[in-house]
């Protein structure tokens, strides 16, 4: 696959402990992101954050969270975007989802590792 140039990244913020049926909501939306042929797409846990319901999430020792803040990227053509986020309608994401433009600079496999990342 070859993307360079301008590009779109969609980032998707919600929490550890949600789910879809019985899989973790993060690890949903990658799977899909892979069946659907997405560029690429990774997963980042949080150490502290808070959203909609305003009660902070935290790793701090006195207050351990079973729900810490995880965030989803996604960066891929602007078209392919569109039809990703018509997928994602069904799993009633009660985080945030946003879009921006991005400028890929370099994307590509490395030589005789298959491509990492």
């Amino acid at each position: 696959m070859n993307l360079s140039g301008p590009a779109e990244r969609l980032t998707v913020y919600v929490g550890e402990s949600d789910r879809h049926h019985h899989n973790a909501l993060y690890a949903e939306i990658i799977h899909r992101a892979h069946a659907a042929g997405m560029a690429g797409a990774s997963a980042w846990k949080g150490f502290e954050g808070y959203g909609g319901n305003n009660h902070i999430h935290t790793t701090r020792i006195l207050s351990l969270s079973e729900d810490l803040p995880v965030k989803v990227e996604i960066v891929d053509s602007t078209e392919k975007i569109d039809r990703f986020v018509a997928e994602l309608a069904d799993l009633a994401i009660e985080g945030l989802v946003v879009r921006e433009p991005v400028h890929v600079v370099l994307y590509g496999q490395r030589a005789g590792n298959g491509g990492a990342g």
